[in-house]
């Protein structure tokens, strides 16, 4: 009997212990989960029918923005409802398995391009979190470096009227006049970084 009790405790300690690997995610599953996305951000210069704003880039963009992303997409707290059904069905695996497909990096925050961000007083604050080169500091800040101006302003009105929630960007955007949001917005498309998913 206490041997069966041995074995027992054994087994269930193998079933129970962490597993390495298993959320990591496979390149060729997210490939196939993937098809979807390149739908509409495999097309460069693809609009949303309404509001009228180019669908963002991701090529490039930062693992943990996509992330939570997806994630916020899934739970319903970020507004958007065609990407809330297109989460709505992924698992915390699957949103690995396209990470890995998209292959995505951290950004590297590169302080040596400080003046570029300087040149722009409406800008100037972003730094913190975007980093210098519009690049994004880890972990989740999103890159801005390249991405469409219009998705931009559509994202940062999102965020001054409370259509989008997250307590720094809120906060910030509510101190924003229209014309700072264009500034802003065209600061950083003028940037290379982003492209559109192939």
């Amino acid at each position: 009997m206490t041997r069966r009790f041995a074995v027992g405790i054994l087994v269930a300690a193998i079933v129970a212990w962490p597993r390495t690997g298993l959320a990591e995610g496979s390149i060729e599953q997210g490939r196939q989960l993937g098809f979807t996305c390149l739908g509409c951000h495999g097309i460069e210069g693809q609009r949303n029918a309404y509001p009228s704003y180019r669908v963002p880039k991701l090529g490039g963009q930062s693992r943990s923005y996509v992330e939570a992303a997806l994630r916020a997409y899934r739970e319903g707290s970020r507004p958007h409802p065609t990407m809330q059904a297109q989460a709505s069905s992924l698992t915390d695996l699957n949103i690995a398995d396209i990470l890995n497909w998209l292959d995505l990096n951290e950004p590297v925050n590169d302080s040596a391009t400080a003046e570029m961000v300087a040149g722009s007083a409406a800008a100037g604050v972003c730094v913190t979190c975007h980093g210098a080169d519009g690049e994004g500091v880890a972990p989740k800040p999103p890159t801005l470096a390249g991405q469409h101006s219009d998705y931009l302003q559509h994202t940062l009105h999102q965020y001054k009227d409370g259509t989008r929630s997250g307590n720094v960007m809120t906060a910030f955007a509510a101190t924003l006049s229209d014309a700072d949001i264009e500034a802003i917005a065209d600061f950083y498309a003028s940037m290379d970084g982003l492209e559109t998913l192939e």
